[in-house]
């Protein structure tokens, strides 16, 4: 076979590698979102307190938080693309059980913890596998393509799943929704294969010696600072969007869940665009500009809820994306900065640090809300975007040279 003819091959399997992964994490996806797209029907149903509900939520978080380093030292050790099509099963399994039999807060809670546990088995071995793929000058556009899988499902699970429950009710739409993450297994194992230049770790343990290295450590930091202001706003927007009079003028409150749904959806664009940006200007610039354009909405969002109807709608958007455009250079970093063998473990642990973030930014944005008002809440966002960007610099201050990424 030609030089050509084999540079072609390996663009095709590399082009269908991708596809098939970022699928797999769609499907997966859809799944993490699914109960707070139906959350007042479950409270309904089973009377929960507000307590009870956001503990059944969070409860998906711990089991993805408690799984996610050993889910990645597991990919560094075997094939990632068996730890992807096992951790799909599970996550699909539970949430499936969550939908057909779950009766209240004990058993929802311990069905949503147990597919959390298997959701840490594909989002970060998807990246290490995708790691292996793609090399350094293609690797932030595959990154964007999946991270913004992610994005993408997380929208499309808040459209869907409210959708079929508003059809018919919330068990069909935790069902419809936690189908495709069974399909995974199947799709992965027999449409992809692993890299015939794999570098497999040889560790029992986690390696303690990534903890030394400065490049690394400042990018976990952004990544973390990301997530604050991301998931802060994904879990608060739609309760703004409601006091916001365009908004509520469409006369529908299931308006306000469309806006936040596209709103999540388009952030796959925003990951793809970053990613892809990175590749050509480089990492650094790639991710200044999306936390700065995304720390300065989150400044004056409650000014704009002040706007008409369309104004609020580009503007969400625009939040979108920038919210989203700096994840994937980020995690492309990583792989950049830690040695071939140790990727899915850095992966993981930055996963770690970063969705442990996603845990307390609601709640000082909840705070912030009770002493001062949405005012007072949106900054503690922008916060977020400042210390990620106190980050950008602290690793072109604290890394020589050689440890740059440009």
């Amino acid at each position: 076979m030609s030089g050509g003819a084999e540079a072609r091959t390996d663009m095709r399997l590399r082009s269908r590698i991708l596809a098939v992964t970022c699928l797999s994490l769609l499907l997966s996806v859809l799944v993490w979102f699914n109960y707070s797209a139906v959350l007042p029907q479950i409270v309904a149903e089973w009377g929960l307190s507000g307590t009870r509900a956001g503990i059944v939520f969070g409860a998906f978080q711990a089991g993805y938080l408690l799984a996610i380093v050993p889910m990645g030292q597991l990919a560094d050790r075997h094939s990632p693309r068996y730890v992807i099509a096992a951790g799909a099963t599970i996550t699909g399994a539970f949430s499936l059980a969550f939908g057909l039999a779950a009766a209240g807060f004990l058993s929802g809670t311990l069905l949503r913890f147990l597919a959390g546990i298997g959701m840490a088995g594909v989002y970060v071995p998807g990246m290490r596998f995708l790691g292996d793929w793609f090399p350094a000058e293609d690797r932030g556009t595959a990154m964007g393509l999946y991270v913004g899988s992610f994005s993408l499902s997380s929208g499309l699970s808040f459209l869907v799943a409210t959708a079929v429950a508003d059809t018919i009710d919330w068990r069909a739409a935790i069902v419809v929704t936690s189908v495709g993450a069974l399909l995974v297994g199947p799709i992965v194992i027999g449409l992809t294969e692993d890299h015939p230049d794999r570098v497999e770790s040889d560790a029992a343990g986690f390696d303690l010696s990534v903890l030394r290295n400065r490049a690394y450590l400042c990018s976990v930091s952004i990544y973390s600072w990301h997530n604050w202001e991301l998931f802060g706003m994904r879990n608060w927007m739609l309760a703004f969007l409601l006091t916001v009079p365009a908004v509520a003028a469409a006369g529908s409150p299931a308006f306000a869940g469309l806006l936040v749904g596209l709103t999540m959806a388009v952030g796959g664009l925003g990951n793809l665009v970053g990613g892809a940006l990175s590749d050509r200007i480089g990492r650094q610039p790639a991710i200044g500009g999306a936390l700065a354009v995304s720390g300065l909405l989150s400044l004056s969002f409650v000014a704009i809820g002040g706007f008409p109807l369309w104004v609020i709608v580009i503007a969400l958007a625009i939040y979108g994306v920038a919210l989203t455009a700096d994840s994937a250079p980020t995690s492309t970093m990583v792989t950049e900065v830690v040695d071939d063998s140790r990727i899915g473990t850095a992966l993981a642990l930055q996963s770690f640090v970063g969705f442990s973030a996603t845990v307390v930014s609601p709640i000082v944005f909840g705070a912030a809300l009770d002493w001062g008002g949405y005012a007072v809440a949106f900054p503690t966002l922008a916060v977020g975007a400042a210390l990620g960007l106190a980050s950008l610099l602290a690793l072109r201050a604290f890394t020589d040279a050689s440890e740059r990424i440009v």
